[in-house]
């Protein structure tokens, strides 16, 4: 079995936070392996003090659904303070960690750009900086593997809080690793220590760690969705619904104007590797057409080391886009706190990829485009990789 950065910081290194004064942050996922929640083991110690908590997107206790800025509050088991990075401060000020020698981070991350909880981290190491304190990061596995790098690298142009720095789409590392790098590239100069896990290897998948699956986020129910993510996400940039509101987000795609049939089987030309597409209809109970049927498909995985999600569903959302022009939509802003560029275009970290569907380009065409910058970043992310 795996051991998070939680249990080995707690079962072997406790040393490490001797006498500190901790702000952390976490989410209903910051679990050890029996589900002891990381706010109660740390509240219990006596050899440091936890002070405060800090909640990511969602909270820390998993209150809100995406999007939703939440407020300051205290925690109903501790009594503590909760204060919001997802509300009024993305960044944490100087008054909520006033109290805090070291901050600590314990967010379970899935391994794609656009998820908030990098930047969260990002934002928490500038804040070490800024204010002279400690971070320490216990570090936890990339559920969708360490080795498989996809997609292409955001252009600083487009920098947001779903792309605060020029990575991959499908990055394939862990929060600690990409702590080093941002830490590093993009001169925080935070005082930062990764706590590594024990047993993990970059070919692992989450669901062959021995670790529990709790949702990262409401909308992350299974490692299933995490593994169509990558390409799942994108589909937030147009009106067609990722599925949230069913019982299988970002699987599930459609709109009441999709015929499913058509779909599939524009899709199937595509011939793409390790997913097939199945016609069904759903009806959303929240988000984007709540309460109508929807048309559309389910994306299945059947061979996960060979699939690619963000093409995929760029190739989901051509096809739809091509069969139904007078209906297909891209979103408009505001997005994610960005109220002038096209949430498309901030997701895809670029114009271009857009661009290159509106103008019918092949997906061959768009793959290549950006074949270059994805070999510069694989060839940068492999001074931080910090597992076998």
């Amino acid at each position: 079995m795996v051991k998070s950065g939680l249990e080995v910081l707690l079962e072997e290194r406790p040393s490490r936070l001797k006498g500190a004064r901790i702000a952390l942050i976490a989410n209903p996922a910051s679990v050890d392996s029996r589900l002891n929640h990381s706010i109660d083991l740390l509240y219990a110690r006596k050899d440091f003090q936890l002070m405060l908590i800090l909640g990511p997107e969602h909270g820390a206790r998993g209150e809100a659904q995406d999007q939703i800025e939440m407020g300051d509050s205290a925690d109903e088991a501790t009594g503590l303070p909760v204060y919001s990075l997802y509300g009024k401060s993305l960044i944490p000020t100087p008054e909520m960690i006033r109290d805090a020698d070291t901050l600590v981070f314990d967010l379970q991350d899935i391994g794609s750009r656009y998820y908030t909880y990098i930047y969260t981290m990002a934002y928490a190491m500038q804040a070490s900086a800024r204010d002279g304190k400690r971070m320490v990061l216990l570090d936890r596995p990339n559920p969708i593997n360490g080795i498989t790098v996809q997609g292409n690298v955001l252009d600083p142009r487009y920098v947001s809080f779903v792309g605060l720095y020029p990575l991959a789409v499908r990055h394939g590392m862990t929060a600690g690793e990409l702590a080093l790098l941002m830490n590093q590239e993009f001169h925080i100069g935070c005082r930062l220590e990764v706590v590594r896990m024990r047993g993990w290897r970059r070919s692992m998948w989450f669901d062959r760690t021995g670790l529990p699956w709790v949702n990262p986020s409401p909308n992350m129910p299974t490692l299933e969705s995490a593994t169509v993510y990558p390409g799942g996400c994108l589909i937030e940039g147009t009106n067609l619904s990722e599925g949230r509101g069913t019982t299988r987000p970002f699987e599930f795609i459609g709109a009441p104007y999709i015929k499913p049939r058509p779909l599939v089987d524009e899709l199937e030309k595509e011939r793409l590797s390790g997913a097939r597409f199945r016609p069904l209809y759903f009806q959303p109970v929240f988000n984007k057409w709540a309460g109508e049927l929807c048309g559309g498909i389910q994306v299945h995985v059947t061979e996960r080391a060979v699939f690619d999600p963000f093409l995929t569903y760029i190739a989901v959302i051509r096809a739809a886009s091509q069969l139904h022009p007078d209906r297909f939509e891209w979103r408009s802003p505001p997005y994610e706190y960005e109220r002038e560029k096209l949430p498309i275009d901030i997701l895809c970290g670029n114009s271009l990829v857009r661009e290159q569907i509106e103008t019918g380009r092949s997906l061959k065409e768009i793959k290549m485009s950006w074949q270059k910058d994805l070999g510069g970043f694989k060839k940068l992310r492999r001074k931080y990789l910090i597992y076998g």
